[in-house]
């Protein structure tokens, strides 16, 4: 506090105490497609006058800045004065209009159109198409209007709250508006999707995906959203996946990919063998379903389901509840055969869940069947694992910007511990941890350590364990036949 004389009182706030720690947003979907025939952007437009004195101006770039050209038709207040253009503050087109001996505006439509064109400055704002010879009249200030920008422009990041508008915008050809589909059968969520250009070539549209892919990690700062369920649905394949995962360890994010060319059990299970990484699960095979684009039964994306149930899932359920056992909406059946039973472990499914590849199933509907990652630290074998991990990480350093460069004392650092302790307790409250606890370990924090303002806070946690294996022990017994003589004389 500043030394400084004062006849009167002061207000000091210490802003002091534990803060509220919100859980990041855990259900924003990433998805990168194609879509060749989908919405372009619309150029503003203005129409003043009517009949042959009509002027219809549009903006020479399409997209919502043509909504901020102006244009007025005026009159200059004296006799015999000249049709002059002019372009103000790089939006305002103001049109000075030719007047003749009697100070009465001649000037016609087509003179105007004519004018604008031979103009730099106003050309380079709007074309101009002219009714006729008609006489002009004056016109105040008068905005564009109906300009639209791309919804997808390409290589973009985009944030999608409205999955059914865009699903109209997306087209029919492509990957984007099924996967939008996909997603909106299972749930509402917001969803971030990066159109790439499509290419007959493969290997020019792995390469078109590949390079879109890195847009992710800037999605949060350029829409505010950070996509935390990642997938490409049915353009994925070793490679792009591989990729993928690289991000998503980046996001904390979490990858369904498919086994892409696999037609076989076994080589889905050697498939997944091009993964150890914990950010990602395999699915195979994918489920069929009547595509009203088509008007015929086909294959649908069980990455782009995966994404939609799981976002479903964190957002009615938790992260901590793995996709397996849900049934799927907007599915009819599975595109290769895949037996499955739920006594017997020798079956394929049994196979590929034991090599860490995630199935299909037909009980009550259609399901996920799995809940493996391709992890190769067995501590994050299961997805809900790998996701508590994420999701806890990221929550608790998001939830303490506001301690960063704060004077370290040693209030500060029991409000750190204790807001921790909370979050952690809720969780456990709500059944996505079965616990955690946060200290100060006194042998890391050194003098020196603290002295070089670095501070380190510990805590642990037990997820939820996923019950993957339930063993039920049947007895035969004949004690209860002891007392039958009993029961019969009883009745």
């Amino acid at each position: 506090m500043p030394d400084q004389y004062h006849h009167g009182v002061r207000v000091h706030e210490i802003n002091e105490g534990t803060r509220p720690i919100r859980t990041v947003a855990t259900s924003v979907i990433g998805v990168i497609a194609t879509a060749p025939d989908a919405a372009q952007a619309v150029a503003a437009t203005l129409t003043l006058g009517s009949g042959s004195a009509a002027l219809t101006f549009t903006a020479a770039t399409a997209g919502r800045p043509g909504n901020n050209i102006r244009v007025r038709l005026r009159d200059p207040g004296e006799a015999e004065s000249a049709l002059t253009v002019t372009v103000r503050d790089g939006t305002d087109i103001s049109i000075r209009l030719a007047t003749d001996i009697d100070g009465e505006i001649i000037s016609t439509a087509e003179e105007i159109a004519t004018a604008i064109d031979g103009d730099t400055d106003a050309s380079a704002l709007v074309s101009v198409s002219a009714g006729g010879t008609g006489t002009v009249t004056v016109h105040s200030y008068t905005n564009l209007t109906g300009g639209e920008d791309e919804p997808f422009p390409l290589g973009e990041a985009v944030l999608l709250t409205d999955l059914y508008g865009a699903i109209e915008d997306a087209g029919e050809e492509g990957t984007l508006a099924r996967s939008l589909d996909a997603i909106v059968d299972q749930t509402k969520t917001l969803v971030v999707a990066i159109r790439v250009e499509d290419d007959d070539d493969s290997d020019a549209l792995k390469a078109n995906i590949i390079e879109a892919i890195p847009t992710l990690l800037t999605a949060e700062q350029a829409i505010g959203v950070k996509p935390r369920i990642l997938g490409v649905p049915e353009l994925d394949d070793a490679d792009v996946t591989a990729e993928l995962i690289g991000v998503a360890q980046k996001l904390r994010a979490f990858v369904y990919a498919y086994a892409r060319g696999c037609t076989t059990i076994e080589e889905a299970a050697m498939y997944r063998q091009n993964f150890g990484a914990r950010e990602v699960m395999v699915l195979w095979p994918e489920f069929t379903g009547f595509d009203t684009a088509t008007e015929s039964t086909r294959n649908l994306s069980a990455v782009a389901r995966a994404l939609g149930l799981r976002a479903k899932l964190d957002q009615q359920v938790g992260w901590h509840k793995t996709l397996s056992n849900i049934a799927v909406n907007g599915v009819t059946g599975i595109s290769q055969p895949v037996f499955w039973d739920l006594q017997d472990p020798n079956t394929d499914a049994g196979y590929l869940n034991a090599n860490e590849v995630t199935t299909l199933i037909r009980r009550e509907g259609f399901r996920f069947w799995g809940s493996r990652t391709c992890s190769s630290d067995l501590l994050f074998a299961f997805e809900n694992y790998t996701r508590s991990a994420q999701v806890i990480a990221d929550t608790i350093a998001e939830a303490h910007m506001w301690a960063v460069d704060k004077p370290m004392h040693p209030s500060l650092v029991r409000d750190i511990i204790e807001g921790i302790n909370r979050k952690l307790r809720e969780w456990a409250r709500l059944g996505y941890l079965m616990d955690g606890n946060a200290w100060f370990d006194e042998e890391l924090n050194t003098p020196e350590v603290l002295k070089a303002g670095k501070l380190y806070i510990s805590y642990d946690y037990t997820p939820v364990p996923p019950l993957e294996n339930l063993s039920l022990r049947q007895h035969i017994t004949d004690r209860y036949l002891v007392d039958f003589a009993d029961r019969v004389a009883a009745a």
